[in-house]
């Protein structure tokens, strides 16, 4: 099998990297905050030995893919129309999507837009919500939790980097990707929510330090900027996606979800996931609970792994 390969390739009017390696049916790994393609490390070796051709983007905005200065240039339209450009540079009407966090939320949308170039959807930790006719998101979410919450925070453009500077970029990764705390991201009043995250002392045994070296490695290069972008634009997406409130997702669907994922039990988002109105939404839907947090797809990457595999077997090779 030969190794993961790396290229850019012009969609959408910008230039995004790719890790590649496998061939077979298309299956594209979209990453979430504050990743890479590095994130998906485990599942494109996995997958790729298994018959499929793996491509794992880094998103607009981050690690050696471009990234618009603007907010505006990062709504739902945008991150889903440089996925539509990803199939058609590889000449596929259709792949298999599988995103995690924001990656999930470009997953739904690119599913609920263009349905008719998704085989079919895994998505992780985020699960679809029909959008409020009354109340733009990122609003009702400042106006629920208050300043502390790490959404709020994230609105306001340079307030969160410049929270971030006073640490090194590896600590701040750490502080992120270690989260194992189980309620919302809120920081106490007149805290920067990266001042309330803890560093952890001791490595869990699911990722070393050399790893993590990588993310913050890339992110030295980059900046936060294009990465945070993404919050920025929640509002913008509310106003785009209006139209199609109440619409289904039609594609078949594996969503999975940690059971110690942030804010899953007090937010209601397991009453959601189990209940009526998720699965009106998305009728042809498979759920999966693993015992994790948020960033599965490494934390519990085999389990992962073997999931998205046994969705990519119930469909006939062509």
């Amino acid at each position: 099998m030969h190794e993961v390969s790396h290229q850019r390739v012009k969609t959408n009017g910008i230039w995004l990297h790719i890790a590649e390696q496998g061939t077979g049916p298309l299956v594209l790994l979209l990453h979430g905050f504050p990743e890479i393609w590095y994130s998906w490390r485990h599942q494109i070796s996995f997958l790729a030995n298994h018959g499929y051709h793996v491509v794992a983007p880094d998103l607009r905005g981050y690690g050696d893919s471009d990234s618009p200065v603007s907010p505006t240039s990062y709504t739902v339209m945008h991150l889903v129309g440089d996925i539509i450009g990803l199939l058609d540079h590889f000449g596929e009407q259709q792949a298999f999507i599988v995103g995690h966090d924001w990656g999930a939320v470009i997953g739904w949308h690119l599913a609920l837009f263009r349905p008719e170039r998704v085989k079919g959807l895994i998505n992780l930790s985020v699960p679809y919500y029909s959008r409020n006719p009354n109340a733009k998101f990122a609003e009702s979410l400042i106006r629920t939790y208050g300043d502390g919450f790490y959404i709020s925070q994230f609105q306001e453009p340079g307030r969160a980097e410049r929270a971030f500077a006073r640490y090194d970029y590896l600590t701040v990764i750490k502080k992120f990707l270690l989260i194992t705390q189980t309620d919302n991201l809120i920081a106490p009043p007149g805290m920067e929510i990266i001042d309330y995250l803890r560093t952890l002392s001791r490595l869990p045994p699911w990722i070393t330090e050399e790893e993590l070296q990588v993310y913050a490695d890339k992110f030295q290069e980059s900046g936060f900027t294009g990465a945070l972008n993404y919050y920025r634009a929640m509002d913008l997406n509310w106003e785009l996606t209006a139209p199609w409130q109440g619409s289904k997702i039609t594609v078949p669907v594996k969503f999975m979800v940690g059971k110690n994922d942030l804010g899953f039990e007090v937010s209601g988002v397991r009453q959601y996931v189990e209940g009526n109105i998720f699965r009106s939404l998305v009728p042809n839907l498979e759920i999966v609970f693993l015992d994790g947090h948020h960033f599965l797809q490494q934390e519990k990457h085999l389990e992962v792994s073997e999931e998205i595999l046994s969705f990519l077997r119930k469909f006939p090779a062509e």
